[in-house]
């Protein structure tokens, strides 16, 4: 199975995509990993987007469809893939539809994680975590237990990830929105798309995309 997994940052598309890889031995596959992995392997590609990274410049859509292509060729794909964070657009889309294609392959779900902006982004700038063990936790929906103290090993440092405020989470919205939404009319017109209420509780979403891949 081929799946994309589209949302706004925070989403959850990454918990969900985890889930999937471990109920059904899909591969979640980050283009951001794969570009570090490229970069560090020292292939042909990695050196190419190595130094196009150097210059400051934007990998082009040729280049990540090619490692795309090579990674969904190695044999943890074989089950299938999950792509978490491309497409971004409707030209890399069309880029993915094309080498997908001669390999005789296609999409068989594009699964829109559909959320409240203002909530969603409430959700978001709350967040924090433990600075020695990492749990997470929430200003409302997820406090400690007690106050200043990790519930799992009792540290008292926490620490906030920088672009966790309102106006960065705002600016990432907005360039979502004009630069991925286009990808929901281009995606249903070809028979693919399908939308889970992606502010429902983690195993609610869960659930709603098993159904819609008939996993259920």
């Amino acid at each position: 199975m081929k799946l994309i997994l589209l949302g706004p940052p925070g989403a959850g598309k990454g918990t969900q995509a985890q889930r999937l890889q471990d109920r059904y031995g899909l591969r979640q596959l980050s283009t951001g990993d794969m570009l570090r992995a490229a970069v560090a392997s020292g292939s042909e590609l990695g050196l190419t987007a190595k130094g196009i990274m150097e210059r400051g410049e934007l990998v082009p859509d040729g280049l990540i469809v090619g490692l795309i292509e090579d990674r969904i060729g190695q044999a943890d794909c074989a089950s299938g893939f999950i792509l978490d964070g491309f497409p971004r657009t409707v030209a890399q889309a069309e880029a993915l539809d094309r080498m997908l294609g001669s390999r005789g392959w296609k999409l068989d779900k594009v699964v829109e994680m559909d959320v409240d902006e203002a909530a969603l982004t409430a959700r978001i700038v709350g967040r924090f975590s433990c600075g020695k063990c990492g749990t997470g936790y929430h200003d409302v929906f997820k406090k400690a237990a007690k106050a200043g103290l990790c519930d799992v090993c009792g540290g008292s440092e926490f620490t906030r990830r920088k672009d966790d405020n309102a106006e960065t989470v705002t600016a990432r919205m907005a360039a979502y929105r004009s630069q991925t939404a286009p990808l929901l009319p281009y995606y249903a017109a070809r028979g693919v798309l399908a939308k889970v209420d992606g502010m429902a509780a983690m195993d609610d979403v869960y659930r709603q995309i098993e159904s819609v891949l008939g996993k259920s």
